[in-house]
């Protein structure tokens, strides 16, 4: 916990962060104060999250403005402002209307980042019924696996991806009563039907039905380690969360261009991608390709891009490219770049600041929590390798279990344990879909324990340690992953690393690290007792990796994250598991 904090200066953009006093805010926030903030459903009918994102802006002074820039891998540009989406997303309510599915019921998307998708998304929350978005790299399985588990009403999908992935396993799910093909000009059957079709026949007028804030409005499958994947249930109050974390977080402001690369088949897309910076009224860019380094950078070149939220992955991707960002593109309109997904290291926190002129904002949050919870804002120096401190309203603290239903709280710094949130915020998660027994186990004493090892300084910053469940235990320490990864990269000639504990007889486990090197640097006989060394100087003996592998990719999750179960299971011959996330071309 000494990372050397990174000055910034918003100065040279005249804009002022809309969290720039940290304690003030903290001391007199409320979530009563963000509920006058957004606008709620007509006549005190609820909240709907559509409402917020898209129609109080279409029926007011920002319905032509820019909602939606979406770019096509082949170099197609379709915009959609606030009054387009508002009708196209109206329709797509009404087909749904039409093929009588109601409040509650599942609407599943297994599509690429295409425009259907987030017309599709807005048009299931205004219905009040449940969005379900899904990875279009899943395989047959895993897809079954979730539409079974979802209780799976409606599917919108492409031809492609339902002849390949979903038309064989369809016989097994009787309770997917209609699939609407995204890009068919006929239906192909009674179940199966064209949805340009089905939504040229809509109307684009569409009256939201009352949405009591408790109601289901997400659904959002997280990747199982053995077993079925868990679906953790969000509901409309849920943009309260979306919403204050775009403004203290993401720090938009009104004209604001936002990217998030996240495709939202992982929460980050759908939180982030989708709802929060509809809430706020800005223009959010959506690139339909898969990550290329040049394609990246002429996007916020020519976008003209302010904010950016994107992935420690593809970070640490374009670290390894010799790629000169200021000197090849113009960057001048980006104002703050943000990351999420797996912990940030350091050494791309410090790149950031020497090849882009910004450091990145790391931050923390999970699927079940449903938005950001601990953040590096705008407003704040840095402290690279920290997590940042919890949002307003969010209380955070490091505790340790007594038994099954109480903690005892860390009350001095530099403790490590159990990363916990108090229950309450609007976002938390209100269970694993059919499976209540599985809930209850993440809550004690008021609390929710995340399963996350943390942390804290004495002036309130937390600091990632790792998944409870990745700890290596080594001559009576305990080791966590991050921090050795994190020191490896530091070497010169490492990229990335993964580590994981390999069993041992005598001292429990051994630090096992997998490294790739950097472009152009040649695997030698000199090099791995050199970044042994390195380590061991860094982390000393009994924490340094023991054993090193050069590998040239590390398995990911599309999200991420460094999958180091799955090196593990593959070091030592064991099943993988669910590996339905895994990054194909990680």
């Amino acid at each position: 916990m000494d990372g050397k904090p990174v000055k910034k200066s918003f100065d040279q953009w005249n804009v002022r962060p809309n969290l720039s006093d940290y304690d003030t805010t903290c001391a007199s926030f409320s979530w009563e104060s963000i509920l006058n903030e957004i606008d709620g459903l007509p006549d005190d009918t609820g909240i709907n999250i559509a409402y917020e994102a898209v129609v109080r802006h279409a029926v007011g002074r920002l319905g032509n403005h820019l909602a939606i820039r979406w770019l096509g891998k082949n170099g197609t540009i379709q915009d959609y402002s606030y009054q387009n989406l508002h009708s196209q997303s109206n329709q797509f309510a009404n087909v749904l209307r039409k093929l009588n599915v109601t409040k509650g019921d599942r609407v599943f998307v297994l599509a690429g980042r295409i425009p259907e998708l987030y017309i599709a998304a807005l048009g299931t929350l205004k219905n009040a019924s449940v969005f379900c978005p899904l990875f279009s790299a899943f395989g047959p399985e895993p897809i079954r696996q979730r539409l079974n588990k979802g209780d799976a009403r409606v599917l919108v999908t492409t031809q492609k991806l339902y002849t390949q992935k979903v038309s064989d396993v369809r016989k097994s799910l009787p309770e997917l009563k209609h699939i609407l093909l995204a890009d068919a000009g006929e239906d192909a059957d009674e179940g199966v039907l064209s949805l340009p079709k089905q939504m040229a026949n809509a109307s684009d007028r569409f009256a939201i039905p009352q949405t009591d804030p408790e109601d289901m409005a997400l659904l959002h499958f997280t990747s199982g380690t053995t077993g079925m994947p868990k679906g953790a249930i969000h509901v409309h109050k849920a943009v309260l969360t979306h919403y204050m974390t775009g403004k203290y977080v993401l720090d938009f402001h009104p004209g604001d261009i936002f990217w998030c690369t996240a495709d939202p088949g992982w929460v980050t897309g759908t939180s982030y991608g989708i709802i929060a910076p509809l809430t706020h009224g800005i223009t959010s860019i959506i690139d339909e390709a898969d990550f290329d380094a040049e394609r990246w950078f002429r996007i916020l070149e020519e976008q003209k891009v302010n904010i950016w939220y994107t992935a420690p992955t593809a970070l640490r991707r374009l670290m390894r490219m010799e790629i000169e960002p200021l000197r090849q593109y113009n960057l001048r309109s980006l104002r703050i770049i943000h990351s999420v997904g797996e912990p940030l290291n350091p050494e791309v926190v410090k790149w950031g600041q020497q090849t882009l002129g910004l450091p990145i904002h790391d931050n923390w949050w999970q699927t079940e929590t449903g938005g950001i919870m601990i953040a590096n804002y705008a407003s704040m120096d840095i402290r690279p390798g920290s997590m940042g401190r919890p949002l307003p309203g969010i209380e955070a603290a490091i505790v340790k279990r007594t038994n099954k239903n109480s903690v005892k709280i860390a009350d001095k710094p530099g403790v490590e344990g159990d990363l916990a949130l108090k229950t309450g915020w609007p976002s938390m998660f209100r269970g694993y879909l059919h499976d209540e027994e599985r809930y209850k186990k993440c809550f004690a004493d008021g609390w929710y324990i995340t399963g996350d090892l943390a942390k804290r300084d004495a002036d309130g910053y937390f600091w990632f340690v790792g998944r409870a469940d990745d700890i290596i235990k080594t001559s009576g320490h305990m080791v966590g992953p991050f921090e050795v990864e994190s020191v490896l990269m530091e070497h010169p000639a490492v990229a990335e690393a993964g580590v994981i504990g390999v069993p041992d007889p005598l001292i429990g486990e051994i630090v096992k690290a997998f490294v790739c090197l950097k472009p152009g640097i040649a695997q030698d006989e000199k090099l791995r007792p050199d970044i042994m060394g390195f380590a061991r100087k860094k982390l000393g003996s009994a924490v340094a990796p023991k054993q090193i592998d050069f590998v040239n990719n590390l398995p990911k999750t599309r999200s991420g994250k460094i999958m180091r179960r799955l090196l593990k299971a593959r070091e030592l011959g064991l099943p993988e598991g669910d590996i339905s996330t895994l990054e194909s071309d990680s």
